[in-house]
């Protein structure tokens, strides 16, 4: 990977989004560091990969469920660093309910900025990968994306439509020297994840062990947690030139999950 690359990554300041900026930037990418919020934290995270890894690295505030805020992410970064080597779509959310009582609000929320939100950036960033002649978009999307799970629905249709949109873009882009690729993730224990062990804990009367293997990756047949850096690890694959010819498919990091 050469030194040179610019690569935005959204979602960023925790979790998988945070292990895949860190892996970008110990490739020596410079890289834009992303969430909707814009806090002294956040820009610390920024100013620590920078002193880290000796790239430049640079926190962006922008509402992922703003259709505006997602193209001028990418337009800003244009504009800082002159080019965009790298996207990668990874800002989610989530919220369970049963079809019949699910929110309208959750569902628009989630369609927003766990799939139309990529649809944005990518728009936006392709006129500069098409100019550039090379371009590497990695879409984040889930299991969930394969295999569908009972009160998930805007999230299983959201991640389903990354997938679709992943296939087209890459169709659209095959002879601009630009790859589009998804990475479908398994359980992966992020902060968010192991705040739920506790109530889990409690709502089936289990230990922490228990309430893992047995509820919480009843369907991951490792029976082991994803680990952020074995999903950012797919990331830097799929950016590097020995992936140059990987186009409009998914690895799947899940322990399993989708060979079921």
């Amino acid at each position: 990977m050469t030194a040179a690359r610019i690569a935005i990554v959204t979602g960023s300041t925790s979790g998988i989004g945070l292990a895949i900026v860190r892996a970008l930037a110990a490739q020596n990418c410079h890289v834009v560091v992303n969430s909707f919020t814009d806090t002294t934290e956040d820009r610390a995270i920024a100013d620590a990969i920078n002193k880290e890894f000796g790239v430049k690295a640079v926190y962006m505030q922008a509402d992922m469920s703003d259709p505006a805020a997602c193209r001028a992410l990418v337009d800003k970064t244009g504009d800082e660093f002159g080019s965009i080597d790298i996207l990668v779509n990874n800002a989610g959310i989530q919220y369970v309910a049963p079809v019949e009582e699910f929110p309208i609000d959750k569902w628009n929320a989630i369609l927003a900025i766990n799939l139309s939100s990529a649809f944005h950036t990518i728009a936006a960033a392709l006129p500069l990968m098409k100019t550039a002649g090379q371009g590497r978009i990695v879409n984040i999307a889930s299991a969930h994306g394969l295999i569908a799970s009972p009160f998930k629905s805007a999230y299983v249709a959201a991640k389903h439509g990354i997938m679709g949109l992943t296939k087209t873009v890459a169709l659209e882009v095959a002879e601009n020297g630009v790859t589009c690729n998804a990475i479908c993730p398994g359980y992966v224990l992020t902060p968010l994840v192991e705040a739920q062990i506790p109530d889990q804990m409690k709502a089936h009367h289990m230990d922490r062990h228990t309430v893992v293997r047995e509820v919480m990756l009843a369907r991951q047949p490792t029976k082991k947690f994803v680990t952020v850096e074995q999903v950012a690890a797919a990331v830097v694959y799929l950016c590097s030139d020995a992936a140059a010819s990987v186009n409009g498919t998914h690895i799947s990091v899940d322990g399993g999950w989708s060979a079921a």
